[in-house]
């Protein structure tokens, strides 16, 4: 990638954060619905869940994590769609700047979003009793699972963004992404679920991904798990990053 592509992404990204600073009330809706989960979860549904040991909140952080970067990505969708409307991106096009930095800026200021409010998350999962003895690898390694898994969802938010008529319609795809983990392994064990059901969740990518981050900060071995987590971010973000440009070029052809 050239200096150029750098440039412009910069220069686009931070004319979308100063839109986000500017209205606060954005990382303030993606978090409010993801906490309500949790509370609800630990203090009203806590006491008769399965989830072996340790206590709840520590069981399921990980999904609430997951809920709430599905939920933050939506509004990607949502700014790129209002950005095409008002005519933004068309008046880029005829500009002397690299095509793809019109994407990447709204992908990177959606993972600055997501990251702070996920953070927002995790203090208030401290409040609520979460604690974690792993050390800094392990944390690196989560880290690095969560980016992967908002940069591949961010990319689908994109093509949202790009094909939907409303902005109903640009948002409204990231509800069976939110709805994803509560068919999973993270509000409570798999095996206690039945036959078809237990089946779907053991092989759709938010329990690979529940369980190693889970694993890694209660410090527990991984085995191959973080592997297929791994496998599965990679595999969604190759495959957004390529349909969000067959689309962008499709829609400027």
């Amino acid at each position: 990638m050239s200096n150029h592509f750098f440039a412009n992404t910069a220069a686009l990204t931070g004319r979308s954060l100063r839109h986000i600073t500017r209205s606060p009330d954005t990382i303030i809706t993606t978090t409010i619905m993801p906490i309500a989960f949790m509370l609800m979860f630990v203090y009203v549904f806590g006491g008769q869940m399965h989830s072996g040991s340790g206590t709840y909140v520590n069981y399921v952080l990980p999904g609430i994590v997951l809920i709430t970067i599905a939920s933050s990505i939506s509004y990607a969708a949502f700014r790129l769609f209002m950005d095409m409307k008002s005519g933004i991106v068309e008046r880029l096009q005829s500009m002397p700047i690299s095509r793809s930095s019109v994407l990447w800026a709204q992908v990177l200021t959606s993972l600055v979003a997501t990251l702070v409010s996920v953070l927002v998350v995790v203090i208030v999962a401290l409040i609520m009793g979460f604690r974690s003895s792993a050390g800094p690898m392990a944390w690196l390694a989560i880290i690095g699972i969560l980016l992967l898994f908002t940069l591949a969802l961010t990319w689908f938010a994109v093509i949202a963004g790009l094909s939907a008529k409303t902005a109903d319609g640009a948002v409204a795809f990231s509800y069976p992404l939110v709805f994803l983990p509560f068919v999973s392994s993270a509000f409570v064990l798999t095996a206690t679920m039945p036959g078809p059901v237990r089946a779907f969740a053991e092989h759709q990518p938010v329990t690979p991904i529940v369980n190693a981050i889970r694993s890694l900060y209660t410090q527990q071995p991984v085995s191959s798990e973080i592997w297929i987590a791994l496998a599965w971010c990679l595999g969604l973000f190759v495959a957004g990053y390529v349909l969000a440009l067959v689309t962008y070029r499709r829609k400027f052809e």
